[in-house]
């Protein structure tokens, strides 16, 4: 697989595969025995396994599905896109739209979407994942049934976890300590993805898990991002960023701000300053801070700033 982020490479494909606590699995186990999915809100927190459970169940019943990020949907794409695909027959019975960060859909996309969701009910179901329930509309609640990913405190989960992330180091070549791994959990736990970004960006650094990877700073450390971004590395930007998403992003720029004259051109330095602020004023209200981010890198090269 050439997918370079590990959370990707190693994402489940089966329920049983799954990071979550045994009555989680089971209400899934049973939309994939009775291969059908009511329409559902999963809310919880970051990284907990909402998404990587629900594109689990569809794959394993072997129905389509449309996955959409909320943060590029609007109401010209629930006529065209959603509608279009909603609509159309499949030859694998029904369809579902799965929708990732519901809660930063508009109220009007939300509200366009109920009608949706009852236009097509004969064929085509509806899931939501979010992080804070209170801004899905309650029109869309009363369609959908709820479940809440309460994993936080389970040791049952992050003896799971602690399973997975040996079986990613070994699968990867990477030599690890096991004190190190479960040190590593209890800072980021019940945040999984977190946990797995954190260890691709250390096993980048130094090829291997020790103590170091509990000392790792990349909020000031940008370094590498440079060398990343000056060899139009795309794919490496993209690990970098991701891997450190625990960052405060405005920690990130204004590290960046901190250290322009040592890479970027003198005089450029007026263009990186209006392109960091411009990128930390959206970052604010950003849907995914990752993308904000490789925007703001993406134009800092367009810009041709760097030394």
């Amino acid at each position: 697989m050439n997918e370079p982020l590990w959370v990707e490479r190693y994402r489940p494909s089966t329920v049983a595969g799954t990071i979550l606590t045994r009555d989680l699995q089971d209400v899934f186990r049973k939309f994939v025995d009775d291969k059908f999915v009511p329409n559902l809100i999963l809310s919880g927190g970051p990284g907990v396994g909402k998404t990587t459970i629900a594109r689990a169940a569809l794959e394993e019943i072997g129905c389509d599905y449309l996955f959409l990020n909320a943060s590029k949907i609007g109401i010209d794409n629930l006529r065209t896109d959603i509608e279009t695909f909603a609509s159309s027959m499949s030859l694998f019975g029904r369809k579902y739209v799965l929708f990732d960060e519901a809660d930063k859909l508009t109220a009007a996309t939300q509200d366009a979407l109920r009608g949706f969701i009852e236009e097509f009910s004969g064929t085509c179901g509806f899931i939501f994942t979010c992080n804070r329930p209170n801004r899905i509309i309650q029109p869309i609640h009363s369609r959908c049934v709820g479940v809440e990913f309460r994993i936080a405190g389970s040791p049952e989960v992050a003896g799971q976890l602690l399973k997975r992330l040996i079986e990613i180091l070994d699968a990867e070549g990477v030599e690890y300590e096991v004190p190190v791994l479960v040190e590593l959990i209890q800072r980021f736990y019940p945040d999984m993805r977190r946990t797995i970004n954190h260890l691709q960006l250390s096993a980048r650094r130094t090829g291997r898990i020790d103590s170091g990877a509990l000392s790792l700073s990349s909020s000031t450390d940008v370094k590498e991002l440079i060398d990343l971004m000056r060899a139009k590395d795309y794919t490496g930007m993209r690990q970098w960023v991701a891997a450190g998403s625990n960052l405060d992003q405005t920690e990130l720029y204004r590290a960046l701000y901190d250290q322009a004259r040592e890479h970027f051109k003198l005089e450029r330095i007026p263009n990186v300053v209006l392109v960091l602020g411009k990128y930390q004023f959206q970052a604010s209200f950003a849907a995914d801070p990752e993308i904000n981010t490789m925007a703001c890198l993406t134009e800092l090269l367009m810009e041709d700033v760097l030394k």
